[in-house]
């Protein structure tokens, strides 16, 4: 069979790929950074600016002309804010409340918070989401609103975490809960919808000791890649029980994978050298699933087109990164590395905790950054190597974010720092 050329496209607008961090793991959607990093901080050292952020949130925060956004809200889930801060000095330039709730939907997981998705940032304009909840425009400069939709409803039942993702003139929205599971594409212009696509995927498998009717058995956290594979751009998101491949220009159906676990919030990862997706299917012996794309494929290819599976200290939460055809990984207090090519483990050595927040890697480097506080930079390398560990305070729930001129974003969870 002869393939056709396969490419990550990832950023869909001029305007959006020239936002420094325009989404959830950052420019390319993997991760993956140019250009050289901080290796060594601590609270005394090389932090230019802390900055405390009230509330609780676990979205990434969001760099372009010069600003950071984030958004917060209080534990109850009563109140939901979005922030603005200069990036240089840290200044506070927005901090307004602009969703309230008289009796919002009980979290049931002390993992999650009312603001753990991810917005989308261009030049003059941002995105903030909060599931269900709303999805709001605004006006990167003087902080108006353009739209918002507050009708796209689902139980999220342990509260929200997908993140938002653009596609040109699109914006999707993923709203996975234990009674809907969907995708909408907004206009981003105006927030009107162009497609809806319910998940066909089957719930009805019990889980040992779950009801196949729980909501667990058909939540996700999960967040869609982009890729083109042939003439077709495939929006690529995992689920509970499967993922599936969709048509982002009209959210069809192209190709699924079907799986026994649930719950996955790891973003998909896309390797060019490869061809390959890898896929995390979730909670529950979990696994990272080795999918080779080609133009061709159509339905149910759990058979034909998985290259290889891997259990061993797959993530629960974090996505992973890849560099130097390597899938770098964290869980429970293990660092592994993994051939991209044949899922074959390179190292697999003790270091931090547990982790939520995904890695980032420059190609030479890798952080992985755990719950406590602690960042583990490795090299990017088939022998494990120790570069720096380094203490925060609050820890780490939410991803990193890299400004232009090479300073990392830390969200913990009670600051905000600029390192560098």
């Amino acid at each position: 069979m002869k393939f056709l050329p396969l490419f990550v496209l990832l950023v869909g607008t001029v305007s959006l790929s020239q936002a420094q961090w325009p989404e959830f793991r950052g420019p390319h959607a993997d991760g993956t950074v140019e250009g050289d990093l901080p290796s060594e901080w601590s609270e005394e050292e090389n932090v230019t600016w802390k900055k405390e952020i009230h509330g609780l949130g676990w979205s990434t925060p969001l760099l372009s002309e010069g600003k950071i956004w984030l958004t917060t809200a209080t534990e109850n889930g009563r109140e939901m804010s979005i922030l603005c801060l200069e990036e240089k000095s840290g200044e506070v330039l927005l901090d307004r409340v602009f969703i309230t709730n008289d009796n919002p939907e009980p979290l049931a997981n002390k993992m999650n918070t009312y603001a753990s998705s991810t917005g989308v940032v261009e030049e003059g304009r941002v995105y903030l989401h909060f599931g269900a909840y709303g999805t709001i425009c605004l006006d990167t400069e003087n902080f108006e609103m353009i739209w918002q939709r507050r009708d796209l409803t689902c139980s999220h039942w342990r509260g929200p975490a997908s993140s938002l993702v653009m596609w040109e003139d699109r914006l999707v929205l993923t709203l996975e809960g234990a009674d809907q599971q969907y995708f909408v594409a907004l206009d981003k212009a105006t927030g009107e919808t162009l497609w809806r696509r319910d998940r066909s995927t089957h719930y009805a498998d019990e889980k040992e000791g779950i009801p196949a009717n729980s909501g667990d058995m058909r939540k996700a956290y999960s967040t869609p890649i982009f890729v083109k594979v042939g003439d077709v751009v495939q929006m690529i998101s995992n689920g509970a029980k499967a993922a599936w491949a969709y048509d982002v220009e009209n959210g069809e159906e192209i190709w699924n994978i079907h799986y026994p676990t649930h719950s996955p919030s790891s973003r998909t990862v896309y390797s060019e050298e490869t061809g390959m997706v890898y896929v995390n299917t979730g909670l529950g012996k979990a696994e990272i699933w080795a999918v080779k794309l080609d133009p061709e494929m159509k339905g149910d290819v759990s058979e034909s087109h998985v290259e290889w599976k891997i259990f061993q200290r797959t993530p629960k939460r974090m996505s992973p990164v890849i560099a130097n055809e390597l899938l770098f990984m964290a869980n429970g207090g293990v660092l592994s590395a993994v051939d991209t090519k044949n899922g074959e483990v390179v190292w697999a050595e003790r270091g931090g905790g547990e982790y939520s927040a995904s890695s980032i890697s420059n190609g030479k480097l890798v952080y992985h950054f755990d719950e406590d506080g602690l960042c583990t930079v490795v090299k990017a390398a088939r022998e494990f190597e120790v570069v720096a560990e380094n203490q925060l305070e609050g820890g780490f729930m939410a991803s990193p974010a890299v400004t232009a001129d090479g300073a990392l974003i830390l969200r913990t969870k009670t600051h905000l720092y600029r390192v560098e």
